[in-house]
């Protein structure tokens, strides 16, 4: 990976413990708990997230896809969506692992990625 390393914003549903593992690898990760706003809207979660330089991990799909069009349609820039289905948490920490290797904020920026797409 070449540009500047992608920082993450967790969602609500995704394991905590993602958090500190990334961090012991040297990676930026921030958990909605931690950052203490839980129970946002998805919309007040992802300005957030922009605000901080951050690209969302979330569970969600089914909200911020549509979201994600949302934003494009208005011209409003965000650091990027990481989606994934629900997966048990090393695998988890493998695929956010390797999204991280591969992917710089740059190209992360307004960007959608699936993360079934780092088996």
């Amino acid at each position: 990976m070449t540009g500047t390393p992608l920082r993450l914003y967790l969602g609500e549903h995704i394991w905590q413990g993602l958090t500190s593992a990334l961090r012991n690898l040297g990676y930026d990760a921030l958990h909605v708990v931690e950052a203490k706003r839980e129970s946002l809207s998805d919309e007040e979660q992802l300005e957030f997230a922009t605000d901080q330089g951050r690209a969302v991990l979330t569970y969600n799909a089914k909200d911020f896809a549509p979201m994600a069009q949302l934003w494009y349609e208005a011209g409003r820039d965000h650091a990027g969506i990481v989606l994934s289905e629900e997966t048990e948490p090393g695998e988890l920490l493998r695929r956010v692992k390797k999204l991280l290797e591969t992917v710089s904020a740059e190209e992360m920026k307004n960007a959608v990625r699936y993360l079934q797409e780092f088996k």
